[in-house]
């Protein structure tokens, strides 16, 4: 479309320059003709005086070498015979006899062509006799055509200045209609391969301009479908998985015998079963939260830690197990929604009920950095023997009836707000997560975001 655009422009630019620059210029080789011309005829006028005095050949011999043209040997006089005396002629002649008369009979100015090039002028001059003399001036081809190579010239490259310029002027005009065309195209490509943050410019012409705010339109609410419906399996799992780590638990104290076993092993198959869906939800809700501009405006930490401990105190009660919880008592402001904070608590306190003896202790303390959060989730049980390996994604470090899905969800929640996870030893003996979430400037309103990435980059580099 572009390259037509310029076709079509330089087409119609060159039909207009050569309509008017080739009329143009005969016209200015025809004024240059007449400027010549007209220059010869007053010159010969200027003879016309002396002639109606007197034709005595050596008056009119200085009269006519008193002249431009007769100085330049360019100008002759015919004088006919007068009273029986032979004819007279004066100057340099090159008009032959039959064109001088031809003018005397006509009695007007006559314009010759020269064997030689050029042309002569041959002017008729009444004398007082009543006869006519003839004065013939000679006009060279140069001075004919004085001026009119440059004239050609300059509308040439008038013209092609023309050309260029309305080359130019189409291939821009092509190139804004085209680009914005451009990358409709391009966006939609990327949107048909899955990259759901393709968005395209609203500029360019008007038409163009409503087909991007459509497109762009069109591909938030397909972010938006995606990501409800992935919100929607993945907050299902979850929900499943909590009263399955209960069943867990219950079927583990049936003791033993076939319908015992049967229990404990449809219990597990149904635990693989939610945590597959839960990955499968989860990874690919990564993406389309990134492409959809964010997880939204954040919560409180205190009020989400002390609502899920308060799910979990039952079974922590039943199974007597002591809690301690500080650090709670005021509000803390995460960059984390509240269904993902809820879902890494979960994931936590989860695997502290099903790697642990009952009757196990287990503390949460939340502690404000500064530029960060840190949860801290410990537990006195027997530890876990190789904490990188139980963070590598799918893998807990080799226990049995785990997927190592959970501490994976943790780990996705610290590191999209530029924290990390860390495993070690807790004061109480045993195992400590220690879960840090990165302060945006949502959270804090200033630049603790920044600092906090380059401290947990620091921290992971360590």
């Amino acid at each position: 479309m572009r390259w037509a655009l310029v076709k079509v422009c330089l087409a119609v630019t060159a039909m207009v320059v050569v309509a008017f620059a080739v009329p143009l210029g005969l016209v200015v080789q025809e004024m240059a003709r007449d400027r010549a011309f007209s220059n010869a005829e007053r010159q010969a006028a200027t003879i016309g005086p002396t002639l109606s005095i007197t034709t005595d050949p050596g008056q009119l011999r200085k009269a006519v070498e008193s002249t431009q043209m007769g100085a330049a040997r360019r100008m002759a006089v015919h004088v006919p015979a007068i009273g029986g005396s032979e004819p007279v002629e004066i100057g340099t002649t090159r008009a032959g006899a039959h064109a001088v008369e031809e003018t005397r009979r006509m009695g007007r100015a006559m314009t010759a062509r020269l064997s030689g090039g050029g042309s002569a002028l041959l002017q008729p001059t009444a004398l007082g006799s009543g006869d006519i003399a003839v004065v013939e001036v000679f006009v060279p081809e140069s001075e004919v055509s004085n001026g009119v190579a440059t004239a050609w010239v300059v509308l040439a490259g008038v013209g092609l200045a023309l050309i260029v310029g309305s080359v130019a002027v189409a291939d821009r005009l092509g190139a804004r209609l085209v680009r914005p065309a451009e990358r409709l195209a391009d966006a939609a490509h990327q949107l048909g391969e899955g990259r759901l943050g393709a968005r395209v410019p609203e500029d360019g012409p008007k038409e163009l301009r409503s087909a991007a705010v459509a497109f762009n339109s069109m591909a938030d609410q397909v972010v938006e479908l995606l990501a409800n419906e992935r919100e929607l399996a993945a907050d299902l799992s979850h929900r499943l998985r909590t009263p399955l780590t209960v069943l867990r638990l219950n079927a583990a104290s049936l003791g033993d015998g076939p319908a015992a076993e049967q229990t404990r092993a449809a219990v597990e198959q149904l635990e693989r079963e939610v945590d597959t869906i839960i990955r499968t939800a989860r990874e690919q809700r990564a993406p389309a939260a990134a492409a959809g501009g964010g997880a939204g405006a954040g919560c409180d930490a205190s009020e989400v830690i002390r609502d899920r401990m308060a799910f979990w105190s039952a079974l922590a009660e039943d199974e007597g197990r002591e809690v301690r919880l500080a650090g709670v008592d005021r509000t803390v402001r995460l960059p984390v929604a509240r269904p993902e904070l809820a879902a890494a608590l979960d994931a936590l306190l989860g695997n502290v009920f099903r790697h642990t003896p009952e009757g196990t202790p287990f503390a949460v303390d939340v502690h404000d950095a500064g530029d960060a959060v840190i949860v801290l989730v410990s537990d006195a049980g027997p530890g876990i023997a190789d904490p990188d390996a139980a963070l590598r994604r799918g893998n807990d470090g080799g226990r049995d009836g785990s997927t190592g899905l959970g501490l994976d969800i943790v780990r996705r929640v610290a590191e999209s707000t530029g924290g990390d996870v860390r495993i070690g030893r807790s004061m109480l003996g045993g195992t400590e997560v220690r879960v840090w979430i990165a302060l945006d400037d949502r959270a804090r309103g200033g630049s603790g975001g920044v600092r906090s990435r380059r401290v947990s980059r620091r921290k992971r580099r360590g």
